[in-house]
């Protein structure tokens, strides 16, 4: 329940602040051009608000329904639906009564802040941590694949060469480049040889549904940081700091060919043995039908791989920490086609919040939050941007037909097209959260107990 708790705080800290820098892109543009601003709000508000104070024309809020939050401008259609308002003569500090270029300037202005933020946050995070990765000729002992790796054509042991006929310098890259450009081979190196492992479509909606399809192949090193609570493990009596040397007096070599006799001995009686204060001890256990013992190994990868470290300057930091964003924009990009591709069939891997809180760590770290707040903000500006009525975007393209047409959409269209918009955005937020209760159904249950 902690760790859940922990998420939570992070997700609703990482929203909360891309939320206020979207709508203070509306709001000072707005104000920049003399536009009237009504409410400034953080979360919406039915019926009423946790806060509220009025400064000026303006009054500054936190609602109670965290779903994002608002800038209501004075002679404009938005959510809020301000159908009596409109039918007044136009004021000159409403919306509707600015010119063109302005009004769209004002609509772009929360997308174009979520940009900079994120430029901001990468420049900032080179700055203070730099950048380590796992170059992939270091990974020294090849991958180590599950059942969906093994069944798409890997091997434990394959070393990663070429992906489409291309080295991919980061390890925890190989993945996600295989997905996004949609990669028909992947070259290994495999017993001395080079094979190609071939890349279907069926394979590539399989990649994009799993996790942890390959990851590097360590050497068999067993040491017990820590034990789950009612674990075979614990109740076996395997204590933290105790290091297993094997099974029945069979030694391993990797990590994962003990794995793999854990699961071959699954309802069997088997002798584990384990180094405890510098004595050989032997513990009778019988192996649980999931194959797992209930214990997090602590093994420190610095000494088993050579990582690569780039420490940036303050003002090397600036052109890299823009490219990393350009770089996220483009695979970010890349994503969201895979979503209108059938045969990836990547729109049954669409999440909520669920899927967007299980992306920050367990425990608090800031480094993965300001990573994460980085990419979030990408995403939000991104999906702002799709030419659907009640986004940023809708509004932007019914605004280039006014500026290319010389013909402005009438009050009655935009107000038919801003409820298509929200229907459409409340299905799309049903379906992607019901994704995630249907997908994370026995955890979401395991909470209550």
């Amino acid at each position: 329940m902690e760790i859940v708790l922990i998420k939570a705080a992070q997700l609703i800290l990482s929203l909360s602040l891309l939320v206020i820098i979207h709508e203070f892109g509306h709001f000072i543009l707005a104000r920049l051009f003399k536009t009237r601003v009504e409410k400034f709000y953080l979360f919406f508000d039915p019926w009423f608000s946790l806060f509220k104070v009025k400064k000026g024309d303006t009054e500054y809020g936190i609602g109670w329904l965290p779903l994002g939050g608002y800038v209501k401008i004075s002679g404009m259609i938005d959510e809020s639906m301000d159908k009596e308002a409109m039918k007044l003569p136009a004021q000159d500090y409403e919306f509707r009564s600015k010119k063109t270029w302005q009004r769209l300037l004002i609509m772009v202005g929360g997308v174009v802040m979520n940009f900079i933020l994120a430029f901001i946050i990468y420049i900032g995070i080179l700055y203070a941590w730099g950048e380590q990765y796992l170059p992939t000729a270091n990974v020294k002992y090849g991958i180590e694949v599950d059942s969906v790796g093994q069944k798409i054509g890997f091997q434990n042991g394959d070393k990663i060469l070429l992906v489409e006929g291309q080295p991919v310098e980061d390890f925890h890259k190989v993945i996600a480049t295989v997905i996004l450009d949609k990669a028909s081979t992947v070259q290994v190196e495999r017993g001395g040889q080079k094979v190609d492992v071939n890349i279907s479509d069926d394979d590539l909606a399989l990649l994009i549904k799993s996790r942890g399809v390959l990851s590097f192949r360590l050497p068999f090193d067993y040491k017990v940081a820590k034990i789950a609570k009612s674990s075979p493990a614990k109740e076996a009596g395997i204590k933290a700091g105790d290091r297993i040397l094997g099974m029945g007096g069979k030694k391993y070599e990797y990590n994962d060919q003990f794995k793999s006799a854990l699961k071959d001995s699954i309802g069997k009686k088997v002798v584990l043995n384990v180094l405890r204060d510098n004595k050989e001890i032997a513990i009778a256990m019988v192996i649980p039908s999931s194959g797992l013992l209930g214990i997090q190994i602590d093994q420190d990868l610095e000494k088993v791989f050579e990582f690569r470290t780039i420490k940036y300057g303050l003002l090397a930091s600036v052109p890299a920490g823009i490219s990393r964003g350009f770089n996220t924009i483009n695979d970010y990009l890349k994503q969201f086609k895979l979503i209108f591709s059938p045969k990836t069939k990547a729109y049954e891997s669409l999440g909520g919040f669920i899927a967007i809180g299980n992306i920050f760590p367990g425990a608090w770290n800031w480094y993965s939050f300001w990573n994460m707040t980085a990419l979030l903000s990408i995403i939000l500006a991104v999906m702002n941007l799709l030419p659907i009525p009640a986004l940023d975007g809708g509004h932007v393209m019914f605004l280039l037909f006014e500026m290319i047409t010389g013909r402005k959409p009438g009050d009655k269209f935009l107000e038919y097209a801003q409820i298509v918009g929200m229907v459409l955005l409340l299905t799309l937020v049903i379906y992607a959260n019901g994704n995630d209760i249907f997908k994370n159904w026995a955890g979401f249950l395991n909470l209550f107990k």
